[in-house]
């Protein structure tokens, strides 16, 4: 699933496109994503101007000049693709699902092969308390998000860290693979307690975090399936993995030739180094 990086990287792909264009057509080819779509949505839809666009945790917020705000979020397998000229006219795909023609000339594609993705039209003043947004943790790369709010989130929780770190109530976006990541740069164990991760460890691992999150993104992502960039290239973050999906293979590092070991917690594949993760 796209995470906090790839989300970004699209939002910012899309940026110079979008923002300040006008919607002049909506093509619906299916009724639902993973949700039903907005009721009319053509009809509410075109002729309205992107401001912007924003994100929460996953969401992508295309800010529209009537005070409403289009939410996109790209599930499992979504993919928004920014097609010109000729490339615009070509037949559609089985899997794309809605259509934005700007106006401009540039069209995009939302393309989602399994259909675990959502758009929804909010109004402004209602995102803080909707359902999908109310309960979210704080954003990891807010300048204001350091050590010690991370220790606060943290506080009484007894489940290990690589648990609560995929837990969007204690903080958004950072996923499997940056949470495996940003846990060897921190050199701490994903076993060990949330608890346990306070003061000079909560210090490390908020600049681990920040970090990994912020090459993902100038690398475009981490693309393993599904993701790629909004004009078709792909991400190559993964190209520069320290741990994630290498099992067995030598700790960067360790000087001691240690390996890298997989473990599964709840239910998802994690990497990382006895040695030098405590």
């Amino acid at each position: 699933m796209p995470e906090l990086p790839e989300v970004e990287t699209v939002r910012l792909g899309l940026m110079p496109r979008l923002a300040g264009r006008r919607i002049v057509r909506l093509t619906q080819r299916r009724r639902d994503l993973r949700l039903p779509l907005p009721a009319r949505f053509a009809a509410r839809i075109e002729g309205r101007t992107v401001t912007t666009i924003d994100r929460r945790a996953k969401y992508m917020l295309w800010r529209l000049e009537d005070g409403h705000t289009l939410v996109v979020h790209l599930g499992m397998s979504g993919r928004l693709l920014l097609l010109n000229g000729a490339a615009s006219s070509k037949p559609f795909d089985d899997h794309d699902h809605v259509v934005f023609d700007m106006d401009d000339g540039w069209q995009i594609r939302f393309n989602d092969a399994r259909r675990f993705g959502l758009m929804l039209l909010l109004r402004d003043d209602a995102l803080a308390t909707h359902k999908l947004f109310k309960p979210l943790g704080p954003e990891p790369l807010d300048d204001a998000f350091d050590g010690p709010a991370l220790a606060a989130r943290l506080k009484g929780k007894r489940t290990p860290i690589k648990s609560a770190l995929l837990d969007q109530h204690v903080l958004v976006g950072v996923g499997n693979i940056y949470a495996c990541e940003a846990l060897h740069i921190a050199g701490i164990s994903p076993r060990r307690s949330a608890h346990s991760v306070m003061g000079e460890r909560a210090d490390r691992l908020m600049v681990a975090i920040k970090d990994v999150l912020r090459r993902s993104i100038i690398d475009g992502g981490s693309s393993l399936r599904d993701h790629i960039q909004p004009d078709g290239e792909l991400g190559y973050f993964q190209t520069r993995f320290v741990v994630y999906d290498r099992e067995g293979q030598s700790c960067h590092r360790c000087a001691n030739g240690k390996t890298v070991r997989r473990i599964v917690q709840s239910g998802r594949s994690t990497f990382f180094c006895s040695a030098c993760q405590r």
